[in-house]
């Protein structure tokens, strides 16, 4: 049974992290007029959609590989190299998604880092910056001793948790502060919750739901990989058939 609902769980995740994107490649493009890489308002449109692909999919995607049940058994190096590389496509994206707001802000004379939203999601990409570093520096390299990698480990599993978070929290807040900015003196306020004030909302609870998703499958002791030397009585998907 467990088989099957971490299955179920991986299905509904993999839908909805796909929605997640598509629907904010809906929103910019019905509503805000598409994609542009010239410094122009369609510039910053890719922001949110870099952002939510990078912040919120890929590195959650990078986060679940080794609650793969085929990551529990046979050399665990593979599963590292598909770990590091998704979080490092998060990476470039989420990069990517912070030189096209820069890109914007500098050429339409608009301040940065000024929003209480722009001030979480710096602080996220910074600690997602550090976390990929020193995960790439003593868990990927060979040189890191056994024992620093058991004392760096829960830091960095607390960490990792904590960015998808402050993810979340920043994907809110932004969602928020672009609607405030696009629907401010227009005919349809936000509090007239218009079409696209009710399509943004939409888009953020699905963000919202997609990373509690995310957060249970984690913390579900059942599911995490078996650490060397322990009994797997705590993780019944190694017995278990479906």
């Amino acid at each position: 049974m467990a088989v099957g609902w971490f299955y179920l769980a991986s299905l509904a995740l993999s839908f909805l992290g796909s929605m997640c994107i598509l629907f904010t490649v809906y929103w910019m493009s019905r509503w805000h007029g598409g994609f542009a890489w010239d410094g122009s308002i369609l510039t910053f449109n890719c922001h949110p959609v870099l952002m939510v692909a990078g912040m919120v999919v890929f590195y959650s995607a990078a986060s679940l590989v080794y609650r793969l049940p085929q990551s529990w058994v046979g050399p665990k190096w593979p599963w590292k190299i598909a770990h590091a590389s998704l979080q490092l496509m998060a990476f470039i994206l989420t990069v990517l998604g912070l030189v096209a707001v820069f890109k914007y802000h500098n050429q339409a004379q608009i301040a940065n880092l000024y929003s209480l939203h722009s001030w979480l999601g710096i602080t996220t990409v910074f600690l997602f910056a550090c976390q990929w570093f020193l995960g790439f520096a003593v868990f990927l390299l060979p040189w890191a001793s056994v024992r620093l990698r058991s004392l760096l480990k829960p830091v960095h599993v607390f960490f990792g948790t904590s960015i998808l978070s402050l993810t979340i929290a920043s994907v809110i807040s932004g969602v928020n502060e672009k609607l405030f900015f696009s629907l401010k003196n227009v005919t349809n306020p936000y509090s007239s919750l218009p079409g696209e004030a009710l399509f943004a909302n939409s888009t953020g609870m699905l963000v919202v739901v997609f990373g509690l998703l995310v957060l249970y499958i984690l913390q579900t002791s059942s599911w995490k990989r078996p650490e060397v030397g322990i009994t797997t009585e705590r993780q019944p998907l190694l017995n278990e058939v479906e």
